[in-house]
């Protein structure tokens, strides 16, 4: 029922971005409406919709009342609003379209699969909306069973095809990441809970790199040299937002970032194999060394 609901608060949302600043008046709505569920939308709830829409993804949609038309404010660009929520939004889109086009698009869409975008997404950003403290059973890998916590859901957020829950663990006293696709059941525990003031999620890893939790480390200055080629994709996909191109050097190109390097930018920067070299600081350069030289060991035994 959730999911159904996300659903036509996604397709509402991109009715008005599609309308522009023009607008649609009630009647504009309906219609589309109709041509997409099949069945009349009454005003109720076009209204009660229109609540949720501002109330989830932060998303005003007003009425002139000189036209009784409505639109998305300039001021409340859907552009900018949709930033933190893009990822979520363009998730459920995609899956919605592949399902309406299934039989006349099959064979012809490929998408990669999400396993942690489908059980439990819809529960956990309820859950965020309400604050609504969970049980969860948690397995980790290569864990023989199952662990029973209970948490407080602060915020969601998606690494590497996988969606995140950031939450605070009532038996450890501090904030923890678990895994989506790691949840093997969920309810409500019927409490509640006050979310902090000042939490931020996006503040809570500006200084990291993917779900790492800082845990009082400070960031480094990171210096990376580049191919051409490579620097081209990471100006399109930055490592970091700290990531800036310092200077192009003939056939190479300097970055630099401020980060934590942690395990998992470790792991990224591997990926970038010869194309990508670590200048700076020398501890991030020899263990990214090491790591390489246990892998050419590993085709040379």
């Amino acid at each position: 029922m959730v999911q159904e609901l996300v659903g036509k608060y996604i397709f509402l949302v991109q009715t008005f971005v599609e309308a522009g600043d023009r607008g649609l008046s009630l009647q504009e709505v309906s219609h589309k409406w109709e041509d997409r569920y099949g069945t009349e939308y009454p005003r109720r709830s076009f209204l009660n919709h229109r609540a949720a829409v501002e109330e989830i993804f932060g998303i005003v949609i007003t009425c002139d009342r000189t036209t009784n038309r409505y639109r998305i404010n300039e001021a409340e660009s859907a552009v900018d609003k949709r930033e933190a929520v893009d990822y979520l939004i363009n998730t459920f889109t995609v899956n919605s379209l592949l399902t309406l086009g299934k039989e006349r698009l099959s064979g012809r869409v490929s998408v990669e699969d999400i396993p942690s975008g489908q059980h439990y997404l819809i529960s956990m950003m309820q859950a965020l909306l309400d604050n609504a403290e969970l049980r969860i059973k948690y397995r980790k890998y290569l864990s023989e069973g199952e662990d029973v916590r209970v948490i407080r859901p602060y915020a969601l957020k998606e690494f590497e095809k996988r969606w995140y829950v950031v939450a605070y663990s009532t038996e450890r006293k501090a904030l923890r990441v678990y895994a989506l696709d790691r949840i093997t059941a969920l309810e409500r525990t019927g409490e509640t809970f006050r979310m902090p003031a000042a939490f931020h999620v996006d503040d809570t890893f500006e200084a990291s790199f993917g779900i790492y939790l800082p845990e009082g480390e400070k960031p480094s200055l990171v210096k990376l040299r580049t191919t051409l080629r490579e620097a081209a994709y990471l100006q399109d996909l930055p490592l970091h937002p700290s990531q800036h191109l310092v200077k192009r050097e003939g056939d190479s190109c300097l970055f630099a970032l401020r980060v934590i390097p942690n395990p998992d930018f470790v792991m990224e920067l591997l990926r970038h194999g010869n194309r990508l070299e670590v200048l700076e600081p020398e501890s991030l350069r020899l263990t990214v060394k090491e790591e390489l030289e246990k892998a050419l060991l590993q085709y040379e035994t």
